[in-house]
């Protein structure tokens, strides 16, 4: 029996291993989207498709990995033909997957011919087909217009490539050499990850390291079910909304959540959620699931007092989640999820609205609560054709004893930005300005975070300019007298003119000289503005956050 020394060393190591890979990714992609923006994640699971230890990267991404692993495992694959030199993709929400620019691939490893463990990673990638570049349709009303759908197929069998489904790929996609890049960064990560537990395995042994899964998961339980039962009992109840799908204008998606603690366990309620809508903001239960899971592992970890508590899958066993299929959080085929972190940002919104109730010291207001978005498709005078996906943010909603951060990037996405030098260097796009936005915050005892401006002028003949956002209507929420923060703007400034964009908009036409401005939300304030210190108040005045 291994000694809990052995147990920390191996669940460290795991640790190191999904970093490891997520170094590979970074190191060795293509896209901005992915070098850059790194809207990717890596993960270790064990044998039976549990996620068992994860890198630092996209929340929205590692608490569905195990979900669309699990789906795989239990529909689709075989384990027992799931070789250790194969590896299994799939791009389908109903397979197991996200959205369609997210590709996860997953390869087992084995250790004196005994599975010990899958390596995993996902990917956003740039372009999969579609209505628009970027594969963001806004105005997608079924899966079938949002691009290519790769089923669970192993794009690497017994060591070679499956040529075939790589010239399917090939064939339809905008960017193909860099789609298949970075897909072969995702294939490079695997062999790392296999690697790295190919040699924890020849030091421990094959029954030591499924001894080790078995117990680090049984620790995360423990842990999570402590943390619980450290809140207190009640069902405490939350509504945010969205603003609309982009087909239905004006009628808002409401998410309607009950969260009930009873001693160690907690049940999320969905069911008062709205019905799936016909455009492409819905999501399927699996990233659901994954903010759920986020705000009570976040809430849980805000209370812990220094005990172990990795973040895996055993911290969701003591949670059950209630959503009838056929809503916006738990969508039936064949309906669009391009947009399903809108969903899924608003959720984790409207389940830290709830927390609030329960553990109020822990929680802060809301944040900008959206993936802003963008994609340009730039066409020079020679017809070649170039893609820009970015996706920017706001303000982080105000702590209950702490300003929120400014143009930070918060909740389900953990990206970064750009660097302005090398989208201008690569297309022919100019970021004329980029700033913070003074007063976006909400005010409060505590002020939210500001949001942000940014503008692309258009250098080449011809773009097409693709928007999938949200929070134009339904502002942040404050906490505890709080204010709300403020809304988006999206404008198209051509000549002297200046014309509003819709937020869910596919395919705009734009010439040379054309501005692209968008000004994101800022945070939620915390606490009744009259309580403000005078010398905050005066700093944020000459900060020119007010």
């Amino acid at each position: 029996m291994l000694s809990p020394i052995d147990i920390e060393v191996i669940r460290n190591a795991l640790s190191a291993a999904a970093a490891e890979m997520d170094v590979t990714v970074w190191r060795t992609s293509r896209s901005t989207i992915v070098r850059e923006l790194l809207d990717y994640s890596t993960a270790v699971f064990d044998a039976d498709g549990w996620n068992l230890a994860q890198s630092a990267r996209i929340p929205q991404h590692l608490n569905s990995m195990s979900a669309a692993l699990r789906t795989l495992l239990e529909k689709f694959v075989v384990a027992e033909d799931w070789g250790p030199d194969d590896v299994v993709i799939t791009n389908d929400p109903y397979c197991g997957g996200q959205h369609l620019p997210d590709i996860v691939a997953f390869r087992p490893v084995f250790h004196a011919g005994v599975r010990i463990a899958y390596v995993g990673t996902l990917c956003h990638h740039i372009d999969v087909g579609g209505l628009a570049a970027g594969s963001y349709a806004a105005k997608a009303t079924e899966i079938f217009q949002e691009g290519l759908r790769i089923p669970p197929v192993k794009l690497i069998e017994r060591g070679v490539r499956n040529e075939a489904v790589w010239s399917i790929i090939r064939q339809n996609i905008r960017k193909p050499d860099l789609l298949l890049g970075d897909l072969q960064s995702q294939i490079a990560s695997l062999e790392v990850g296999r690697t790295a537990l190919a040699r924890l395995a020849a030091r421990y042994g094959a029954e030591a390291m499924l001894e080790a899964s078995k117990r680090i998961l049984d620790m995360s339980e423990a842990a999570m079910r402590a943390a619980i039962a450290a809140m207190p009992d009640g069902t405490y109840a939350f509504t945010d909304q969205l603003d609309d799908d982009g087909i239905d204008l004006g009628k808002p998606i409401m998410l309607n959540i009950a969260l009930t603690i009873a001693g160690e366990t907690v049940t999320v309620d969905l069911s008062g959620c709205s019905p799936q809508v016909q455009g492409p903001t819905n999501a399927t239960l699996a990233s659901s699931n994954s903010a759920v899971m986020f705000a009570l592992m976040s809430a849980a970890l805000g209370g812990a007092r220094g005990e172990n508590f990795a973040m895996n899958a055993g911290c969701y066993r003591p949670i059950t989640v209630i959503a009838p299929e056929g809503l916006v959080v738990n969508a039936r085929a064949p309906a669009p999820v391009a947009h399903r972190v809108a969903i899924t940002h608003r959720l984790l919104n409207a389940m830290y609205g709830a927390l609030h109730q329960a553990v109020p010291e822990r929680i802060p207001a809301a944040y900008y609560g959206c993936s802003y978005v963008t994609t340009f498709q730039t066409v020079r005078a020679d017809e070649k054709r170039d893609v820009l996906v970015e996706i920017e943010i706001g303000g982080s909603g105000a702590a209950p004893a702490k300003d929120g951060v400014n143009a930070y990037s918060s909740g389900m996405h953990n990206n970064s930005n750009i660097p302005i030098e090398m989208i201008e260097a690569q297309m022919p796009l100019t970021i004329t300005r980029y700033a913070l936005l003074p007063g976006t915050g909400g005010d409060g005892q505590y002020r939210g975070g500001l949001g942000l401006v940014r503008e692309w002028r258009v250098d080449s003949p011809r773009c097409f300019f693709t928007a999938n956002m949200d929070r134009f209507f339904s502002q942040p929420y404050g906490l505890a007298g709080g204010e709300a923060a403020s809304v988006g703007k999206l404008d198209l400034l051509r000549g002297t003119t200046t014309t509003p964009i819709p937020p869910k908009s596919d395919n705009i036409p734009l010439v040379a000289g054309d501005i692209v401005r968008l000004e994101t939300s800022g945070g939620g304030g915390f606490g009744p503005a009259t309580a403000r210190p005078a010398a905050a108040r005066a700093a944020d005045r000459r900060m020119r956050y007010v």
